[in-house]
């Protein structure tokens, strides 16, 4: 059981920051401020390298074939009909983990000038596990797994302005090929749901601003047991972004922007070493509706520390190579993540391929475990016949 313990720790870790396993036992970090924390934490994982190398932002950008990862409602004011991107993601390669990954898929199709489909499937791998018993005899192997799919419409309500919504199914089997033991676990299910505006007042050219906004992962509570007193809420947000456009010439632009995410969970119950009192808390926070969670959210002390922000930039040049920066600011209680990133980008007739790199920070036990990441994109942009016809006249 060790390996798996390892890796279902570094995934929280990765997740909680170096203060997590603080958390799980105090209900605070060491500096005294409430940990946060959700079941499907990979529905938190920016799966785009685009987006990646800025620093995670992607509500208010341009739309691209992974809009429906960010802002569903973007999609309507793409420039080509069809957009298809595919991520893949090597994760925690700094912790020495070499088969944990996050693929991605997404894409949309216009149906016309004023609406979209679009969907997305997100698949998380934790590797291969050997379990073992106390003495270390092999007892099976085991590959947690867990992902999850949506599908969307988006519609112009105007010139300007656009709404979108999505449905999405998550599956999480973390217990996949677990040896029997007097607790029966089975996979989890949730579903949820997205609903996002865009509006934007950005010119033909490009230039000008855009303004988004989504609440993301408004679903169930998610459990792994047939204890229904169990389950825990899965990653409900709210996200805020702009983003501003300045086209110098023909040839070159430069995009920045700013987003703003707030967890939709409420602040767990703080531990106060009575083990009855804590365990009637506990039943009284996982006992909590759904609905009623997302207000509460909002309610305990420090709740603008719970906002996390990215930020970054864009150089695009002839709309065919890109160079990118971010930096991405996590609030401590949200796990204490803090990072820049970098990333390049390079574009062909229909195929563009999008790199990004996660720069190291911290030392020795303070590392962040995400330093060295690495996100390969690959995006195609196709247009329909009747498009492609009025383009060439």
């Amino acid at each position: 059981m060790k390996r798996m313990t390892f890796r279902l720790a570094a995934f929280l870790m990765f997740m909680g920051g170096m203060h997590s396993l603080q958390a799980q036992i105090t209900g605070t970090t060491p500096s005294g401020a409430q940990f946060v924390t959700t079941a499907v934490p990979f529905l938190r994982i920016s799966p785009d390298a685009r987006a990646g190398g800025m620093g995670d932002l992607g509500v208010a950008t341009s739309a691209d074939a992974n809009s429906a990862l960010y802002n569903n409602a973007k999609t309507p004011f793409a420039k080509h009909d069809v957009g298809i991107g595919l991520t893949y993601t090597p994760w925690l390669k700094d912790l020495g983990l070499g088969d944990v990954y996050l693929l991605a898929a997404s894409g949309f199709y216009k149906l016309d000038q004023n609406s979209a489909l679009s969907g997305s499937i997100r698949y998380f791998s934790l590797g291969n596990i050997q379990f073992t018993d106390g003495s270390g005899s092999p007892l099976g192997q085991g590959q947690p797994r867990e992902w999850g799919a949506d599908f969307g419409y988006s519609r112009k309500l105007s010139d300007k302005l656009s709404l979108g919504m999505a449905l999405r199914y998550i599956h999480s089997n973390l217990a996949a090929g677990a040896p029997s033991s007097s607790t029966t676990y089975q996979p989890g299910n949730a579903y949820a749901g997205d609903i996002s505006l865009f509006y934007s007042l950005a010119k033909e050219n490009g230039q000008g601003w855009n303004f988004g906004a989504t609440v993301t992962n408004l679903g169930t509570k998610i459990g792994y047991t047939n204890d229904a007193t169990q389950k825990d809420y899965i990653p409900a947000n709210l996200s805020l972004g702009a983003a501003y456009t300045a086209v110098f010439d023909e040839q070159s632009k430069l995009t920045m922007g700013l987003d703003m995410h707030k967890l939709l969970v409420p602040q767990p119950p703080i531990a106060t070493g009575n083990s009855t009192t804590d365990q009637t808390n506990l039943t009284a926070y996982r006992s909590e509706s759904v609905v009623s969670s997302w207000f509460k959210s909002f309610s305990g002390p420090s709740q603008f520390s719970l906002i996390n922000f990215s930020a970054g930039a864009e150089y695009a040049y002839d709309n065919q190579f890109f160079l990118r920066v971010g930096y991405y600011y996590e609030s401590q209680s949200q796990g204490d993540r803090k990072y820049f990133t970098a990333g390049v980008g390079v574009k062909y007739n229909i195929i563009g391929l999008n790199f990004s790199y996660l720069v190291p920070s911290g030392n020795g036990i303070t590392r962040n475990p995400l330093s060295n990441t690495l996100r390969f994109g690959l995006v195609f942009d196709l247009d329909t016949e009747a498009n492609t016809s009025n383009n060439s006249k």
